[in-house]
């Protein structure tokens, strides 16, 4: 592949980690598909075990990202009914006020739904930071996966092209 093709790859796999830590872009899924390509068109065994192992990267720590965290909300007794009507309100304040919306909307709509499960505004904010750190945790998991896929691409382009 040509050097202007392997910076277009490299950029692609950029806006995908930022895809991870702004939730706006399918981060994962842009690492995956700039690397895919970039392994179709250079082709040769380390090219296919480059994509391999971003491959089982982004798929272990995908697995990872939603067992981990939704356990944890388990043992604290947050529903999975907050964090929809969070996310929900997270969508709709993304449109209202871009970027931070979506973080405002998802605090908003997970409080909201715990308070009238809570009753209480103690046990509602503390079920809120519980459900945020448990979001944090997922985006931290899956941007991990998205490092080492492309830390493995960006070794295999630097060290033995």
């Amino acid at each position: 592949m040509s050097v202007g093709g392997e910076l277009l790859v490299g950029l692609v796999i950029v806006v995908g980690l930022l895809g991870i830590i702004l939730p706006v872009l399918p981060g994962t899924l842009l690492i995956f598909g700039a690397i895919a390509v970039w392994a179709v068109l250079t082709g040769g065994a380390t090219a296919w075990t480059v994509l391999a192992v971003a491959t089982a990267a982004l798929v272990v720590t995908g697995v990872v990202k939603y067992t981990w965290p939704g356990k944890r909300l388990q043992q604290v007794g947050v529903p999975n009914r907050s964090l929809v009507i969070g996310g929900l309100l997270g969508i709709v304040g993304f449109f209202v006020v871009p970027v931070v919306g979506l973080a405002i909307g998802f605090l908003l709509g997970t409080y909201l739904s715990e308070a009238q499960r809570q009753r209480t505004h103690r046990d509602a904010w503390t079920s809120t930071v519980h459900a945020t750190k448990a979001v944090g945790l997922s985006i931290l998991v899956e941007l991990l996966g998205g490092l080492i896929a492309a830390g493995v691409w960006l070794g295999a382009v630097l060290f033995v092209a």
